[in-house]
C-alpha cells in the first residue's frame, strides 16, 4: 500500500488513522533555539493513511471524514507510537482528532 510519503504494507483497520507528527518551529518568537530536551511532544501531524470507516448500528460502513494529507490536531497523549519502515508514527482512531487545519495556522498546547 502506498500512503502519502510512505511506500509500506499497513492498512490502519475500521475508524483508525496513521498520523506522522509535524514538528514546531525550535525557535522563540526572540529567537532563542529550544533543545529537544525542552520541546513538548507536537499536537500536530499530517494523516498519512485511514481505514475503511466503522459500523453503524445497522451494520452499514461509515467512512471517516479524513483523508491522507490532511494536517490535523489531536490531544497531547493520544494514540499509540509505532515504527513502520522507519518512520515514527502514531495509530489512533478518528475520534481522538479535534480538527483539520486548513491554511497556515500555529497551534500551541496550553502550559
Amino acid at each position: 500500500m502506498h500512503m502519502k510519503g510512505l511506500s509500506m504494507k499497513f492498512r490502519p483497520l475500521h475508524d483508525r488513522v496513521v498520523v506522522r507528527r509535524t514538528e514546531e518551529e525550535a525557535k522563540t518568537a526572540g529567537g532563542i533555539i529550544i533543545p529537544d530536551t525542552a520541546k513538548e511532544k507536537p499536537i500536530q501531524g499530517e494523516i498519512v493513511a485511514v481505514g475503511p470507516g466503522g459500523r453503524d448500528e445497522a451494520g452499514r460502513l461509515v467512512p471517516l471524514d479524513l483523508k491522507p494529507g490532511d494536517r490535523v490536531l489531536f490531544g497531547k497523549w493520544s494514540g499509540t507510537e509505532v515504527k513502520i519502515d522507519g518512520k515514527d508514527l502514531l495509530i489512533m482512531k478518528e475520534s481522538d482528532i479535534f480538527g483539520v487545519i486548513d491554511g497556515k495556522v500555529s497551534v500551541r498546547a496550553a502550559a
